[in-house]
């Protein structure tokens, strides 16, 4: 086939991809739609702000964390981000739709896409929610990337009009039209095994899905505890919540001290935790631990040092003692103490 910028397979690839143009697009730009145009979900102060959403993200994304992380201790700059990550997302979805520069848009349905994956593919209450969004866009962005526009986009309205710029390489390369490629099958095969290969690789990761056991993260509530110790008449522990689902935070109405025998040395019920100090919580992300109208609110990503003062509690320092943690759901965490 010579290498021809109006062929009509080239229009027709384009032309049978509309559907997943139109609605890959609408998936991107409908983030922008609805942070910006329907609800302020990118106000720092607000609830349902995206960057809480973000924080999310943390405990078990995959190769990115320590950009997740720097983000959410660094408010200003997680804020910067996700604005321009919402722009990006804003141009990238309508320029999909409308058709231009639909390859080089596809490369921005595959970055975001991948990022989706790495980030929150773990994620998914019920089902493999944000995987699937994660792999599927990459597909999608792959198969946009072969493909270009045919009809029925601004591309090939160019192409129509012979617009001088529409019959060099670079806009087959970046807008539609013929690849200049002699053989296109091995780079199509080989993209395809690479992407199942992720595909593959990310399901068993977040959720064991090709062999062994299958897991889910967004199920249950689990709460690590770090560094319990006891430090100027005070204890202090730090609590890091790691997994449950990401729409509602871990309730604990519970925290007890214990000694080796197990009677309880202190106490705090879901009515202590629902009035704990604010100025006795260190929050480390946007993600925060609070008080709440019966328990002690821990959304999920959240990481926070926690003090009790111990005034009038009488501690043997020769002594083990451990901390226990109790869920509203009945799920409890222990740490030993130290002295």
């Amino acid at each position: 086939m010579k290498n021809n910028m109006h062929t009509p397979a080239n229009n027709m690839a384009g032309l049978f991809s509309l559907s997943i143009r139109l609605v890959v697009g609408w998936t991107y730009f409908s983030a922008f739609w609805r942070r910006v145009i329907l609800v302020d979900k990118l106000d720092p102060e607000v609830a349902g702000y995206i960057g809480e959403k973000f924080n999310h993200f943390l405990p078990n994304a995959l190769g990115i964390k320590p950009i997740i992380e720097h983000l959410v201790t660094h408010p200003e700059q997680l804020w910067l981000a996700m604005v321009v990550f919402t722009i990006i997302e804003a141009i990238v979805g309508l320029l999909i739709m409308l058709g231009f520069f639909t390859r080089l848009m596809s490369l921005g349905v595959f970055g975001l896409a991948t990022g989706i994956l790495l980030g929150s593919g773990w994620i998914g209450t019920t089902c493999l929610d944000e995987w699937q969004i994660g792999v599927l866009g990459i597909a999608s962005g792959f198969t946009l990337f072969l493909s270009g526009s045919g009809s029925y986009s601004i591309d090939q309205w160019l192409i129509n009009r012979k617009m001088k710029f529409t019959q060099t390489k670079w806009f087959a390369w970046l807008g539609s039209g013929e690849l200049p490629l002699k053989n296109i099958k091995p780079w199509v095969l080989g993209g395809a095994l690479a992407i199942l290969f992720l595909t593959l690789f990310t399901n068993q990761i977040f959720h064991g899905g090709v062999w062994g056991t299958l897991h889910n993260k967004s199920v249950k509530p689990k709460i690590e505890i770090t560094d319990a110790g006891v430090r100027n008449q005070s204890l202090q522990f730090e609590i890091y919540r790691v997994e449950g689902a990401d729409v509602y935070g871990s309730f604990l109405i519970g925290i007890q001290l214990l000694d080796k025998n197990g009677n309880v040395i202190l106490e705090q019920t879901g009515k202590d935790l629902a009035g704990f100090p604010v100025q006795n919580i260190d929050n480390r992300y946007v993600a925060k631990v609070k008080p709440g109208k019966h328990s002690l609110v821990i959304p999920l990503g959240a990481k926070a040092t926690l003090n009790i003062p111990l005034s009038g509690v009488e501690l043997n320092d020769r002594e083990e003692y451990t901390l226990k943690l109790v869920d509203i759901s009945g799920l409890e965490w222990e740490s030993k103490v130290e002295m």
